[in-house]
């Protein structure tokens, strides 16, 4: 394999071999601007996932560095995320029976099942499955993700504990506590200051919300003694985590899968949306297979070094842009300083109470929800809000991976449903408008006598051959006078199936019985060439397909090809 190929593989060695001397500056100090970020985030993502906080920033250290290795974008951040919170939780809460160590196999092993589908999904280049997520489904899912995990951080702001899992039960279960009198009023005035300081700190973009609020609750805590009264980090372990091969009992593995996919799904789709994005404002083209090969590297990194599932982040990548982050580099910079303080110096948080954690995470899951957006779509494809909030309700009442998979078929349903019932027209003449017109938008065009011209608006497979040959048995009986010729306009016509042309015999069959000859007018190349295939060009002969809708009625008007429509034409 030549140079070329095989390091179109590592795009950070591409980038390295071409690095200006001048961007070095740039990606220190940004890399050590995001630092600040990346210690607290990486901590509460790992809570809200239920692993311990010093596994999040192992799941960062490791990912950063082989996502600037493998990853196409010199600008975005991988490590844990909000998103994949309530996904990973949904897996390990349910298996782990509270063990923090059986957890994190758990969480290991998912990150790895969730890499390897990444993986083989970018080398096999079908980056484009996520396309199926239209924005209204990835609004809806990422709505009940976000409402999943403030449920799931609401108990440690109030203080106490809960051990139910799914959304409804939790409510049940928070409802119950708070009756019972069990709301710790210190750490709630610890947790919602933070949170409400974080959330007034966001509208100054300038401002690194959650270090300030970071630093004042721990400072809060520490001043008045109250590591006592509330929960708090403590010292973190020394040094750096050591490859480690996760174990789960055999018996867990199908729930692991499902979710390493589901992980892999949501990974990928706003992964591949961020990076698109900043790929169009930087006007720099990212590969989407590639994309998704870096994000599947990082992942079984992470599995590999006692960490879980990772994501792009759409709140750290910003701090690192503004920052001045010239490539990848910046996020070598961030992983190597916060390994450095877990060498030198991890009792720095020792007194940062969880629920300032827990209130991290609640601001970043508030940042997921999208309404304004919503409401526009409501406003202009009533439908597809309705869609939404159903992929919103599914993840809300099931949970985070019933809900993604309910997600995940209704973008399978809706992706077939234009071409499962489709829009089909019958065509006439227009005053002072060119062309051949839809007639139920047009009321007053003119039909041609004997002559029917179909629009099907759609390709031609198995879901739609039945109402294809219903549809234009329709239109020829309900024409206003008797047919002799059906001219299909097949210029939208993008694709036919074995089932679709088996239809079409019959349909032909049929129409011939009556004294109707059926015609195809527009039809492109690859179709025909299909046709050809499948032995219908034979069939109908090349004098029944014409170049122009035009061309079909000069020759239905000149009976050229068809005797019997000369004859009746001149009587």
């Amino acid at each position: 394999m030549d140079r070329a190929g095989w390091t179109q593989w590592l795009p950070g060695l591409r980038t390295l071999r071409h690095y200006d001397k001048s961007w070095l500056r740039h990606d220190i100090v940004a890399g050590l601007v995001m630092t600040t970020m990346l210690v607290p985030v990486g901590i509460a993502y790992a809570e809200a996932s239920g692993v311990p906080g010093i596994n999040g920033l192992y799941a960062t250290i490791v990912p950063l560095l082989a996502y600037a290795v493998f990853g196409p974008s010199r600008i975005l951040v991988l490590g844990p995320d909000s998103a994949l919170a309530a996904v990973i939780l949904s897996v390990v809460a349910p298996l782990s029976g509270g063990d923090p160590a059986r957890a994190l196999d758990i969480a290991g092993v998912t990150a790895i099942v969730s890499g390897v589908a990444c993986v083989a999904l970018g080398v096999a280049r079908l980056g484009f499955v996520t396309e199926l997520l239209s924005k209204p489904i990835r609004y809806g899912y990422m709505n009940g993700i976000a409402v999943t995990i403030i449920l799931s951080q609401i108990p440690k702001l109030l203080g106490f504990g809960v051990s139910a899992h799914g959304p409804l039960r939790q409510v049940w279960a928070i409802g119950r506590e708070v009756a019972a009198g069990r709301v710790n009023v210190t750490a709630l005035a610890v947790g919602g200051g933070t949170l409400v300081l974080i959330l007034v700190l966001k509208r100054r973009p300038r401002i690194p919300a959650m270090l300030v609020a970071v630093f004042v609750a721990t400072t809060v805590v520490a001043a008045f003694g109250l590591a006592g009264r509330i929960p708090v980090l403590g010292p973190l372990p020394q040094g750096l985590p050591l490859p480690r091969l996760p174990r789960v009992p055999f018996d867990s593995l199908g729930s692991i899968v499902t979710g390493g996919l589901a992980i892999a799904l949501v990974a990928f789709a706003d992964t591949s949306v961020l990076s698109r994005s900043y790929a169009a404002r930087l006007r720099t083209p990212v590969d989407p297979n590639q994309e998704m090969v870096g994000l599947g590297i990082a992942n079984v990194a992470a599995g590999l070094f006692q960490g879980f599932p990772v994501s792009s982040s759409s709140s750290r990548t910003p701090v690192a842009e503004a920052a001045g982050a010239k490539t990848q580099l910046t996020g070598v910079v961030g992983a190597l300083a916060i390994a450095l303080l877990l060498v030198f110096a991890p009792a720095l948080l020792r007194n940062l109470p969880n629920t300032a954690l827990a209130a991290i995470v609640v601001a970043s899951a508030i940042g997921l929800i999208e309404v304004k957006d919503l409401l526009r779509i409501y406003r202009i494809q009533r439908w597809e809000f309705w869609l939404s909030i159903a992929c919103f309700a599914g993840v809300a009442a099931f949970g985070a991976i019933p809900g993604i998979l309910l997600a995940i078929v209704i973008a399978v349903i809706e992706f077939l449903w234009d071409g499962w019932r489709p829009h089909s027209a019958v065509l006439g003449e227009v005053d002072h408008v060119r062309g051949y017109h839809d007639i139920t938008r047009y009321p007053g065009a003119r039909l041609i006598p004997g002559l029917v011209l179909f629009r099907w608006d759609a390709p031609l497979f198995f879901a739609n051959a039945e109402f294809f040959h219903d549809r234009v048995q329709a239109a020829v009986a309900g024409s206003p006078t008797p047919v002799r010729w059906l001219v299909v306009a097949a210029e939208p016509v993008t694709s036919v199936d074995v089932t679709a042309a088996d239809a079409l015999c019959d349909l032909d069959d049929a129409l011939s019985a009556a004294g109707v000859r059926m015609c195809f007018a527009e039809m492109k190349d690859p179709v025909k060439e299909k046709l050809q295939r499948f032995g219908l060009m034979q069939r109908f002969g090349e004098a029944a397909f014409f170049a122009t809708i035009d061309e079909a009625v000069s020759a239905f008007l000149g009976g050229a090809g068809d005797g019997r429509i000369g004859a009746t034409l001149s009587q």
